[in-house]
């Protein structure tokens, strides 16, 4: 298993800056595929194995017995659903760990290829929200900063009592 950083770790708080795809952009997110191939995750961001570096990885389908990667250079939310859903969400810096969290239905992300070419995507319902997810984290913004100060205190407090159990 892949050594994950783990919360309130500091690079869960920096966002990545988009930069054109390089050498290091590459080799980090050969590092971060393999991370997520490894751990079975929905979806990672650099920030998860503490590298501040504009990428992410999701899985194209939502099927729990197989998981469709890719790598996702400099991603940016272009557009929104209106609508909302609330689903369940965790993190591998966080485990154990899981809260409803409110995101829209569906997501028009653009990204760069391994070769800096531009594309975009439409996604929806569970693919979307791990994408936005990741795209959050790869900006520095944690997933619990989505839920209430009420929800969010209760699941530190099991986090901390869960690592001196």
């Amino acid at each position: 298993m892949p050594d994950f950083v783990v919360y309130p770790h500091a690079a869960l708080n920096r966002p990545a800056k988009p930069r054109p795809v390089d050498g290091a952009m590459l080799q980090a997110g050969q590092r971060l595929l393999a991370a997520a191939k490894d751990a079975l995750a929905y979806g990672l961001a650099a920030a998860h194995l503490g590298e501040t570096e504009p990428l992410v990885v999701i899985s194209m389908t939502d099927d729990p017995a197989q998981r469709d990667y890719r790598v996702l250079f400099n991603p940016q939310v272009v557009a929104v659903a209106e609508e909302t859903a609330s689903g369940v969400e965790g993190s591998v810096s966080l485990p154990g760990i899981e809260l409803a969290v409110t995101r829209p239905v569906d997501a028009e992300i653009a990204y760069d290829d391994p070769d800096g070419v531009s594309h975009r995507l439409h996604l929806d319902g569970f693919v979307a929200r791990v994408a936005l997810h990741e795209i959050d984290q790869m900006n520095g913004v944690f997933f619990l900063a989505r839920v209430s100060r009420l929800k969010r205190d209760a699941a530190l407090r099991k986090f901390e009592k869960s690592r001196r159990a």
